[in-house]
């Protein structure tokens, strides 16, 4: 008979054998693929945006929630945000199973990463589709003044910069190193191992202007300065060879989005 003192390792392998189970099922692994696939629809729209502030264009905020938002204003936009919005649901669901099977703290964070990031965008995503109306720049600005007016804000808000500035790296690394073929179940062909690696880095010069504008709002005091990606962006605009630049980061974005509907085919699941 077990002694007392080994029930709660006990308790933990049967919630990891669970998980594992549970991360295996088809339904999950189907969601998780479909998640991939609203991934790369996400891109596209926002490399759309983004191309538009290259060129000056008014239009959606380039953001997770203006990307959303142009799908809505699109005929069929309605019906395709509520698979969206499922599909980011059961991506956030498998990554809660990673977290919950994984031994490895690191591989725990990762996966806790993840499920916030997909849980916030399955959460957007089904705002839109229900026909309401939601803004990440402003949920930035807001979350930025409340991070303010804690103790010690400043230094929390410069601190969150550093974190985003090192996702940005670690999208960058990724891309360049080609550690993204770790995530694939077998190799995807040149063509989306280059549509990977232009993505990866993309993304990761898009990410490092968020953490520049969040370190540049605590230096000055200006929680407005914490815009998101749009902000970002658009203080891109106005540097030497800034339209040059955020074509680039376009073509990048798109690049990603082509690759994560290669992902969902080849995701390692």
């Amino acid at each position: 008979m077990n002694s007392s003192g080994d029930r709660p390792g006990d308790v933990s392998g049967e919630a990891k054998r669970a998980a594992a189970k549970a991360g295996d099922h088809p339904v999950v692994e189907w969601g998780a693929r479909l998640g991939y696939g609203a991934s790369g629809v996400l891109h596209l729209l926002l490399a759309y945006l983004t191309a538009r502030i290259a060129l000056g264009l008014g239009g959606q905020e380039a953001s997770q929630s203006g990307a959303l938002a142009t799908l809505a204003e699109e005929p069929v936009g309605q019906g395709l945000l509520w698979v969206i919005a499922a599909g980011f649901t059961l991506l956030a669901l498998w990554q809660l199973t990673e977290l919950v099977a994984r031994h490895e703290a690191s591989d725990k964070a990762k996966a806790g990463g993840k499920l916030v990031l997909y849980g916030a965008l399955a959460w957007t995503s089904f705002t839109f589709a229900s026909g309401g109306r939601t803004s990440t720049n402003q949920q930035t600005k807001e979350f930025t003044v409340t991070l303010m007016e804690a103790p010690g804000g400043r230094v929390l808000v410069g601190l969150v910069g550093v974190a985003v500035i090192g996702i940005a790296a670690y999208h960058v690394d990724k891309g360049w190193r080609k550690r993204f073929l770790g995530d694939l179940q077998e190799h995807p062909g040149r063509s989306v191992v280059l549509a990977a690696r232009v993505g990866y880095i993309g993304k990761g010069i898009a990410l490092a202007a968020v953490g520049v504008l969040f370190i540049t709002a605590a230096i000055q005091q200006r929680a407005g300065k914490a815009t998101g990606l749009d902000g970002g962006l658009r203080s891109m605009r106005d540097l030497p060879a800034g339209t040059v630049i955020l074509f680039a980061i376009a073509l990048g974005l798109a690049a990603y989005g082509v690759y994560s509907f290669a992902r969902a085919r080849y995701a390692r699941v």
